[in-house]
């Protein structure tokens, strides 16, 4: 008799999802798949709008990571308006890169101390009731100080830089409407009202330290959960550097073979395609050249370890050597060490906040660049969760009739799907019956994605996930729920 095992909802992921897992009359696994179930609608909720509207509405898709939305989309419609990248102001890029470094900084805390944190200090198998971060709390209450303040002073510099820590506007077509000033900057550099951001690179410092003390006694498990074979995309910039904000694409398949070798953004059109399936509203992102079965990457923090030869910042840098050769291998294709891959990039975001804190053309007041218009514009940008892509079309009054959004969770569609199948061959299999715990390994998977299914599909509300099973003939056998 077939089974069929459904997780729905998916917790502790920006979003809702649901896993189907189907058995044969063996008790094997026959299939899993990863089901996001929301609509999808941003991309012709924006069409009718004039382009310069599009930075602001992009930012509802999501109240995690509205700031990535809004840059991909400055950066595109910066475009529409004659300006690319390197035409805009220091001061405007420089006061773009502190917003942007800000939003990594805060995202990556909250998902590692909020969300991933649990899984890592109670074990995949703790009970439900203490899989959170009040539990996180109670057991180690300086860690928790630690997470719940860095989310903070990347909150902060969001609001000094654009008004809000959620849905704020600093970036307008050719540059930012809005320059730093000293007392502002001061503010994050003198320790008087908010630990000061040498405290942040201390304190991300320790928290790379610890990941790393934990690979080390972990190492099998970590090694060998959920890991399979895939490329990896991500951006760097003209040395092959490590750039979240801006840069060329750059893929390399499991074994460090590069598949796309540092092209514009502007072309990825040209190198990029995407599947659909009956059983998903997200779409499946790929290569062209490689084709649908392996033209598939993982992005994010692991992907970017992965593409990059170096971090220009120094700590992080080191960070990134300690990690390559911890495995020693030059592409990492285990999921649980994309935590390892975030905190170190939660260093280098803090080493670039005080990079630009410290320069004094973040305060300058040239802020505005015009240039010829043009009728497109792409901007993409690294978000927390890995490459985003924001494409615009207009007609010649400036309305928007195209608009296509490839973001971090669609590229990573395929890995959770394969991540998840993995536990469910592993794991669930293997031991030949469903408990909460393997329920859990599940989840573990998914989350060590940082997933935001609601940009991924451009839905709107709170999302969970749910979990069902079913007999060879749709029959719902057992059925589990997990609210958020």
């Amino acid at each position: 008799m077939n089974r069929k095992i459904t997780i729905d909802p998916v917790t502790r992921v920006e979003g809702h999802g649901r896993v189907t897992i189907h058995l044969d009359e063996y008790g094997q696994v026959r299939d899993s798949f990863f089901h996001i179930v929301e609509f999808r609608g941003f991309e012709r909720f924006v069409q009718g709008h004039p382009y310069w509207e599009a930075p602001v509405l992009v930012q509802r898709l999501c109240g995690i990571c509205p700031v990535s939305h809004h840059l991909a989309a400055a950066k595109a419609i910066d475009q529409i308006v004659g300006v690319d990248p390197e035409d805009l102001s220091p001061t405007a890029t420089k006061l773009r890169r502190l917003m942007h470094y800000g939003q990594v900084f805060q995202s990556h805390a909250l998902h590692f101390f909020y969300l991933a944190s649990p899984d890592l200090l109670f074990g995949m198998d703790a009970p439900a009731d203490k899989r959170n971060v009040v539990a996180v709390a109670l057991e180690n209450k300086e860690l928790a100080v630690k997470g719940i303040t860095m989310r903070k002073f990347g909150q902060e510099i969001i609001k000094a830089v654009a008004g809000k820590r959620i849905h704020g506007i600093l970036a307008v077509p050719g540059g930012v409407y809005k320059t730093f000033t000293p007392e502002e900057r001061n503010y994050f550099l003198d320790g008087l009202n908010i630990p000061s951001i040498d405290t942040m690179i201390e304190w991300s410092q320790e928290m790379v330290g610890f990941i790393k003390g934990y690979h080390e006694k972990n190492r099998r498990l970590l090694d060998e959960f959920a890991a399979f074979p895939s490329g990896h995309l991500g951006m760097v910039d003209t040395n092959g550097g490590l750039d979240l904000y801006h840069g060329r694409l750059r893929a390399v398949d499991s074994e460090g073979q590069r598949t796309l070798d540092d092209i514009s953004t502007d072309e990825y059109q040209d190198y990029f395609s995407e599947a659909v399936a009956q059983w998903s509203y997200m779409k499946f992102p790929y290569l062209k050249q490689v084709g649908r079965e392996k033209g598939w990457n993982r992005v994010g923090p692991l992907a970017r370890m992965n593409v990059c030869d170096f971090i220009g910042t120094p700590l992080a840098d080191q960070a990134r050597q300690d990690f390559v050769a911890f495995t020693g291998k030059r592409t990492n294709n285990s999921t649980m060490y994309a935590h390892w891959a975030r905190l170190i990039e939660i260093l280098h975001s803090a080493e670039v906040m005080k990079e630009l804190l410290h320069d004094p053309e973040l305060m300058g007041g040239d802020l505005l660049r015009k240039g010829t218009p043009r009728n497109k514009g792409i901007g993409i940008i690294e978000a927390p969760r890995g490459t985003l892509t924001h494409h615009y079309e207009v007609d010649d009054k400036g309305r928007i009739t195209r608009c296509n959004l490839i973001v971090s969770t669609t590229h990573n569609n395929d890995a959770m799907n394969t991540a998840v199948k993995w536990v469910a061959q592993n794991v669930i299999s293997r031991k030949g019956q469903v408990t909460e715990g393997m329920l859990n390994q599940v989840e573990v998977a998914i989350r060590a994605y940082d997933p935001c299914l609601s940009c991924a599909t451009q839905a709107l509300g709170k999302m969970p996930l749910r979990a069902e099973l079913f007999d060879h003939q749709g029959n719902l056998l057992d059925a589990r729920t997990r609210n958020i």
